[in-house]
């Protein structure tokens, strides 16, 4: 079992930045990837972006350039850098947790932490 608890979320103006961080329960290397996926009212929730365990990383077009996602091993924990904040990226954050157990692939949800960009 993975548990994993984001944090970081609030509001913040059009232009700026915020960090989210993602806390494993486990270590993080253990996880095939693990990602930050959004969904905002009346919207399905989409990926953001992702990373597997050896660092390959993946974005949605609407986020390129301007959020980065990374990982720190010894700390387990993911975060997503976002600058240029934009109205449209307001939204719940939701970290992902992707591990392939006994051939199976398992998802693991956090609670979600709430991102607002408005003036």
């Amino acid at each position: 079992q993975v548990q994993v608890v984001e944090s970081g979320g609030g509001l913040v103006q059009p232009g700026g930045s915020l960090r989210l961080s993602c806390a494993a329960s486990v270590r993080i290397f253990s996880i095939n990837t693990m990602g930050w996926y959004r969904q905002s009212p009346g919207k399905q929730r989409e990926l953001v972006a992702d990373i597997t365990s050896v660092g390959t990383t993946n974005y949605v077009d609407s986020v390129k350039g301007r959020f980065t996602i990374s990982r720190d091993n010894a700390k387990n924990t993911v975060y997503l850098q976002m600058n240029k904040l934009k109205p449209e990226d307001t939204a719940v954050y939701y970290c992902n947790a992707k591990r392939v157990v006994l051939g199976s692939w398992n998802d693991y949800w956090g609670q979600g932490t709430q991102v607002t960009v408005s003036s």
